[in-house]
Order: structure tokens, then sequence, then C-alpha cells
């Protein structure tokens, strides 16, 4: 009778574990904030992909404005611009840390000799780009090899470039051909190859746009044959396609917004999903994350529609390492909205929200 006994909770106790779900990984957040009000630099938090909540915030560095971050691929360093006019006399500035388990340790920092740096990338071979909003320019820093900031950045000056228009680097980032870089204010983006040590204008300089579009952050599609920029100021999308002879050529124009707002809104950041399948854009003012589905064979995109972010002025956004959920930063209401994403059908449910101070970006470690 015992055996009997024995060998029937074996049984029971085989059975729960065979059935106990598998458990997922948990991630660190890192957030990025405003320092205008409340909020004290870089924090971090412990994101559950079990049930899509956020938990242990920690104050990881205290740094002025740390409005955009960027990890190594390694995930020894992360870099966090500071978005002031007043780091030194010529504007804003950068600052790398050493990152040891969650932890990050000050290395240097270094002015980007221009006001209000907003974002910032890395080349994965040693290099680092900080765009400068209001002073309309790129710095392109070298990387110590232990990821530290060397002296002498190569300046790429976008004000000289126009005599009408006032240039508005936002964004700058690396690819398998040099740079790139959005200007808001020239309403273009241009390319940037890199020859004897310096990144100097491509054959195709210069994309446009039309007046008034402030391009404001692209993503890159199907190993980069397609280009996808989010307009900041007339709220669409624009999609390139690079031909044959390694140029990009408008092939669509998209917008963000439903047809019947009728309110001021301006878009911030796009991503496109691992998989390709799906692009996101956030709208500010329509408070929204407008979804897409990309046509597997031209690129293309077409509308699926629109969630609420539950909050007001989303201007970061970020999906997480499992590509399950997806994540929004509220500047204006002070919290962070999570999303369950439907990887099928690339639409996005609302789960819960996090209050945080002035979140203005998001970056996980994986």
């Amino acid at each position: 009778m015992k055996k009997i006994i024995l060998a029937g909770l074996a049984a029971v106790l085989a059975i729960a574990c065979a059935e106990k779900p598998e458990e997922k990984p948990m991630y660190t957040l890192f957030v990025g904030t405003y320092t205008d009000g409340d909020s004290e630099g870089i924090y971090t938090y412990t994101f559950d992909t079990n049930t899509g909540e956020l938990s242990n915030q920690k104050l990881a560095a205290k740094l002025s404005n740390p409005s955009y971050l960027a990890i190594s691929k390694d995930k020894k360093n992360l870099y966090a611009v500071q978005e002031t006019a007043d780091f030194d006399s010529l504007g804003g500035g950068v600052t790398a840390f050493t990152l040891k388990e969650g932890v990050l340790e000050l290395q240097n920092s270094m002015g980007t000799q221009g006001a209000h740096p907003c974002h910032v990338s890395l080349s994965g071979d040693g290099h680092l780009a900080v765009a400068n909003y209001t002073g309309g320019n790129v710095a392109l820093f070298s990387l110590n090899d232990d990821g530290s900031l060397a002296d002498d950045p190569q300046i790429i000056d976008h004000k000289p470039l126009d005599s009408v228009k006032t240039s508005h680097a936002h964004m700058a980032q690396f690819n398998a051909d040099g740079i790139m870089v959005t200007d808001l204010g020239l309403d273009a983006v241009k390319r940037y190859n890199k020859k004897n040590g310096e990144f100097v204008p491509a054959e195709q300089y210069s994309l446009p746009f039309e007046d008034g579009a402030g391009p404001r952050h692209f993503s890159f599609g199907n190993n980069g044959k397609m280009l996808y920029v989010i307009n900041e100021l007339n709220s669409t999308i624009s999609v390139f396609e690079k031909d044959v002879d390694e140029n990009y050529q408008e092939v669509q124009v998209v917008p963000t917004l439903d047809a019947g707002f009728d309110g001021e809104s301006f878009c911030a950041d796009l991503h496109l999903s691992a998989d390709g399948k799906f692009l996101y854009g956030s709208n500010r003012g329509e408070n929204t994350i407008v979804i897409f589905a990309v046509d597997p064979t031209s690129g293309q995109l077409d509308l699926i529609g629109r969630e609420s972010v539950h909050g007001d002025w989303p201007r970061n956004f970020s999906m997480d390492p499992t590509g399950e959920y997806l994540l929004v930063a509220n500047k204006k209401t002070s919290n962070i909205a999570v999303f369950k994403r439907d990887m099928e059908k690339g639409t996005l449910t609302f789960l819960n929200e996090t209050k945080h101070p002035n979140p203005v970006c998001l970056v996980f470690l994986n």
C-alpha cells in the first residue's frame, strides 16, 4: 500500500512539474529623463517578461537631462547625452559609464560642441555620434579601449548649409555605409561615408523632404534596403528604397494621424519590429502609437491602426528583448505605459502603467 501511495504522489508531482509554465527572463530597463522636475538623472527598473510589470526602481546615476541613452554591443558601457546649453561654453555634453551587473560607474564626460544634444549612437567599431539639436551639428568621438570618450571629436556642422533654414540635427546613426543624420530644420537627411579616418559627404549627400516636414528619427529595414523616416512637424512617415546605385529614392509617404484628429500633434519616435513585419510611430498630441504592417515584397506600409498611450506626450518608446511588449515614455504625465504586443497581428493591448518623473528614453539591457 505504501508503495502505491508513494507512486501516486510521484505521479502527481511529475504532472505538476510538467504543467508548470516556463519562467521567462527578467531584464534591466534604463530610463533617461529630463531633470527640470522631480527626476535626478538615469534610473533602472526590473522588467518581468512573465507579467509585463516594472519593479525595483533605482537611481543609477545623477546627471543633468540625460534625454537619450545608448548601450554598447558588449554591454560594458552606457552613454548618455546631457541635453543642456551650459555643460561648457560651447553647449551640452555626453557622458560615458562602465556597466557592471546593471550598475553604472562614471568614466568621463565631454562637451559636444553644440547646444542641446538630443541623440547618441554607437558604430560598434569604436566611434560615437551625438546630434546637437540647437547647435545644428554632429560630434563624432573616438572611443578608448575601455569605452571612455577620447578627445578632439570631428564636428560636422550643418549651419552653413542653408542661409534661410536653421539647422537642427536630431539623430545621427551609423550604418554599413557610414553615418546618416536627420536635420529637422533643413528638412533633409544627410549621408556621410568614412574615408581616411574622417566622415565626408557621400555621393548621394542629401535626401530631400517636403518643406516643413521636419525629419526626426529613422529606422532601416530589409538589411538597409529600406529607410523609414518619421517627420515631426507634418506628422508623416517617409519611405525610401535603395536603388542599384546605392541611392535612396522616396517611394511612399503616409500620415501618422487619424483623419478625424483636429488638434496639434508632433511625431517623435519610430521602431521596426525585430522580424521586420511591423513599424510603430509615436504621436505627441494625438497621444497614440500608430501601427503599420510592412509589405514583405515592396517594404511599403499599410495602416493597421493606433493605440492610445494612456498618457501625454509619448517622446520615446521601446520593445523589450522578447518582442512581446512595447513600453512608452509619456513625458508630460510622468508615466511609463506597458503594452502587450500581438506578434502575429502587430496590435497592442494596454497592460499597466508605472509613475515616473519626466521619462523620455527607454533602453533595455539584454
